[in-house]
């Protein structure tokens, strides 16, 4: 049950509610559970997501936010490279005044400290103000909620913040709700290329936010040769491979130099956010790294085969709803959280024939789970 301050909250006509997520695109997509108890316990208020210009491409995924900040802060910037200018923190915290919000959720990764959010918020006048935290932060916060293990699943940790302010939850599991003209357009970019509605394609996405999460281009190059043209093994129709990435990973995407080869197409730096889950929405399968895609084909409930390398624990962010199958090989240095790997990336060394029959193994697997489900005449999804 919503304590008090929640509670008068909820009742207060026209509250303001300030949900802070700063961070990638797959980091928005695992809000999802939260956004949706946050709206379930707070039917009247209007909601906002502060977000990265990154996070807030997934914005029009997520139905219950109303609307959508978007700013590049000081404490997220890993170069070290940005200028002094108190003025642009300044010019946020008086962004923030202007609307007027009654509270703010400050949610962060186990690595990232709420309490510079939660000080903007402070000098913005938001009296209530909720977040995670292993440090004390004085009064920066007005419930201050520690959080459990550092391998707990984002999701979870989500969910934790809100259950401990009395929130009801609405399920862990991720949803995406695409939008109709994105879904369209999506359809128009497969049949652009060849891929008519109905027909199996493999889904490939090789980009991820850090390099110490990506499998090697050329070998994924080699997954992709290798699938292209092969039967479906249950339905025996060819498949063809759909290469995936945004604008930033086009040239990785073409150092796979299989982009006009038979059965591969490449729609690289042709999709916004949307566009790319309605994409991915259409696929038989998707092979990803460790990244947005990942969650994307999680809330889209699609199998998928994961180049999962060591720069995290697996329980952080690994999928949890759809069919996966996750490759890494150990290694003593894992976690890293390294954006960057100082050897040679042997958590992700393995041939591109593994991938190829993780791939059409899983094809197997789940479209015999879901005949199986259709002869004891339960419901099942759109899985080939």
């Amino acid at each position: 049950m919503l304590d008090e301050r929640w509670q008068a909250l909820a009742e207060k006509p026209g509250a303001r509610v300030l949900v802070v997520r700063l961070d990638n695109i797959g980091d928005v997509i695992m809000l999802g559970p939260a956004l949706r108890a946050i709206r379930a316990n707070l039917p009247r208020a209007s909601i906002t997501l502060l977000a990265t210009p990154g996070g807030s491409q997934a914005a029009p995924l997520l139905p219950w936010i109303d609307d959508v900040m978007v700013h590049r802060v000081l404490w997220q910037d890993i170069t070290g490279a940005w200028p002094l200018d108190p003025g642009r923190e300044l010019a946020l915290v008086d962004e923030i005044r202007q609307r007027g919000f009654d509270a703010a959720i400050i949610f962060t990764s186990f690595t990232q400290s709420p309490h510079p959010p939660a000080f903007v918020c402070y000098l913005a006048g938001i009296p209530l103000r909720v977040a995670q935290s292993k440090e004390f932060g004085g009064g920066l916060l007005t419930q201050w909620v520690r959080p459990l293990g550092d391998e707990e699943h984002q999701v979870d940790r989500n969910l934790r913040l809100l259950s401990a302010a009395g929130f009801e939850l609405a399920g862990a599991h991720l949803e995406v709700r695409i939008p109709v003209e994105a879904q369209a357009r999506a359809d128009a970019l497969l049949a652009s290329v060849g891929i008519e509605p109905g027909q199996p394609f493999i889904a490939l996405a090789p980009g991820a936010s850090a390099a110490a999460r990506r499998y090697d281009p050329g070998r994924f190059g080699s997954v992709a040769a290798a699938l292209a043209g092969q039967p479906h093994p249950v339905t025996r129709a060819p498949l063809t491979v759909a290469l995936l990435g945004s604008q930033r990973e086009v040239d990785l995407v073409g150092g796979m130099a299989v982009a006009n080869r038979p059965g591969v197409v490449s729609l690289a730096g042709q999709t916004s956010v949307p566009e790319l889950a309605g994409v991915i929405n259409r696929a038989a399968l998707v092979l990803a790294n460790n990244s947005g895609p990942l969650h994307l084909a999680d809330a889209l409930n699609r199998p998928m085969v994961i180049m999962y390398s060591g720069a995290e624990w697996e329980t952080q962010w690994q999928p949890r709803g759809a069919p996966a199958t996750l490759l890494r090989r150990p290694t003593p240095c894992s976690p890293c959280f390294a954006f960057a790997c100082p050897y040679g990336m042997e958590c992700l060394d393995f041939a591109p024939a593994e991938v190829v029959e993780a791939a059409l193994t899983l094809l197997r697997r789940t479209h015999e789970e879901a005949k199986g489900l259709a002869d004891l005449g339960a419901p099942v999804g759109s899985l080939m």
